[in-house]
C-alpha cells in the first residue's frame, strides 16, 4: 500500500510539473507584437521617495548599476536601463551548457504612491540579436524544443527581478524609540 501511494504521488508530481510547463505565460504587447513584462505597484511613498528606494534597489541588484542605466531622471522619477543574463539548457547526460546570452532593457517610473515597471526589447545577443519571440512559433522549420526552457527561463528571471524589486520598494520601517 505504501509503494502505491509513493507511486501514485510520484506521478501526480510528474503531472503537476508537466502543467506548469504547458501554462508558462509570456506577455505580449498587442501594438508591437514583442515580449513586454509590465507591472503597477501601489506603494506609498511621494515620487522622490520612490525613486531613492528604486536606486537602493539597483545598488543591490547590479554589480555596475551606473554602467547599467542610461537613464536616471529624479524630475520625471524615470529610470532606464540595460542589463544581459545568461540562459541555459541541460544535455542527456544533464550536463549543464550555456545556450545564450539575452540582453533586455528596463524601465521604472514612479509617481506618487505608485510605480510601474517594464522589461522589453529581450533579444539574444549573437552575430545577429535575434528577438526571441521567435521562440513561440512551435511551427517554425527551425522550432527546438530547448526554445520553451529558454523562455521558462526568461519569465523565471523576470518574476525575481520584479520580486526583489517589489520588496525593496517597501518603506522602511518605522523605528518605535525605546522609552524607558
Amino acid at each position: 500500500m505504501k509503494n502505491f501511494i509513493i507511486i501514485l504521488l510520484v506521478f501526480s508530481g510528474i503531472h503537476l510539473s508537466a502543467q506548469v510547463k504547458e501554462d508558462l505565460f509570456i506577455p505580449i504587447d498587442t501594438e508591437t507584437n514583442k515580449i513586454k513584462f509590465q507591472g503597477v505597484i501601489d506603494e506609498k511613498g511621494d515620487q522622490y521617495d520612490l525613486f531613492k528606494r528604486s536606486i537602493y534597489w539597483l545598488n543591490s541588484t547590479y554589480k555596475d548599476p551606473v554602467r547599467v542605466t542610461s537613464v536616471r531622471d529624479k524630475e520625471t522619477g524615470k529610470i532606464v536601463g540595460r542589463h544581459r543574463f545568461r540562459i541555459y539548457y541541460w544535455d542527456k547526460d544533464s550536463s549543464k551548457h550555456v545556450g545564450g546570452m539575452i540582453n533586455y532593457s528596463f524601465t521604472i517610473e514612479m509617481k506618487e504612491n505608485r510605480y510601474r515597471y517594464t522589461i522589453d526589447e529581450i533579444v539574444l545577443k549573437s552575430a545577429t540579436d535575434i528577438p526571441v519571440e521567435k521562440w513561440l512559433d512551435k511551427n517554425d522549420p527551425a522550432y527546438d524544443p530547448r526554445w520553451d526552457e529558454y523562455l521558462r527561463q526568461i519569465a523565471d528571471f523576470v518574476n525575481n527581478w520584479s520580486s526583489t524589486l517589489e520588496e525593496k520598494m517597501k518603506p522602511e520601517p518605522e523605528k518605535v524609540e525605546d522609552v524607558w
